[in-house]
């Protein structure tokens, strides 16, 4: 004979497993969740079917990874190899300045900065905006142009 079971909420607020009759069964408990946990176990004992065994692993959603063979090691580190010195050659070709600049990947402990110093100012702040006219004129006739 089967038994009826249900999970109700006592005047506590806590979850209770019941029979038909209203009688407590076990409980009570603090979820829902425990309740109709306790409601699954009590249901599977009287069913007399064995627990299923349960793995310890972890799950893996999608394939699993496989580990890469000793040939495919060799052979991506034969591609960085090829690549680092292709790399190594294109920055001797580079114009200067760029070699300047991209040399301290190569070499970080170079002091290597972009000279930016040399190029002065633009703009507003430059010096050829504040040249007085009157002095350029009397410079300019001391020369002889004219």
């Amino acid at each position: 004979m089967t038994q009826i079971l249900n999970v109700n909420r006592n005047a506590d607020g806590q979850y209770e497993v019941t029979d038909a009759a209203g009688r407590l069964v076990e409980g009570p408990f603090e979820t829902n969740a425990a309740a109709w946990k306790a409601l699954d176990r009590l249901d599977n004992q009287n069913a007399d079917v064995p627990d299923k065994r349960r793995s310890n692993k972890p799950v893996l959603w999608g394939k699993p990874e496989k580990g890469k063979s000793a040939k495919q090691v060799k052979r991506e580190k034969k591609i960085a190899a090829c690549q680092d010195k292709q790399m190594h050659r294109d920055a001797h070709k580079a114009v200067g300045w760029v070699r300047n600049i991209a040399s301290a990947k190569f070499d970080p402990e170079g002091n290597r900065k972009y000279r930016d110093y040399k190029l002065g100012t633009f703009g507003a702040a430059s010096e050829v905006k504040r040249i007085d006219p009157a002095a350029y004129l009397a410079e300019k006739a001391v020369r002889g142009e004219s």
